[in-house]
């Protein structure tokens, strides 16, 4: 699975760095290294939404205190 996290200056100023720090904690807790690819993009166009986040070429907005719940439902969800 690829997720992709926007590191541009609008989702850079939301939380991106947040969001990124997380979900490697979540991965690595998780023991789903081999099975999900943390990417790093530079702006995914819906900056007025978020941090931009894409799973499998899907785009979502997040916030870093929903990071969690996002995880579980749009990674663990689908492993």
């Amino acid at each position: 699975m690829k997720v992709t996290i926007c590191i541009g200056s609008a989702c850079h100023l939301k939380g991106s760095r947040e969001i990124i720090k997380e979900m490697q904690e979540l991965v690595a807790a998780n023991g789903l290294k081999d099975k999900v690819d943390l990417n790093g993009a530079f702006c995914s166009g819906n900056c007025v939404n978020g941090v931009c986040v894409t799973v499998d070429g899907v785009l979502h907005s997040l916030q870093p205190e929903n990071t969690k719940a996002f995880f579980e439902k749009e990674i663990m969800g689908r492993l």
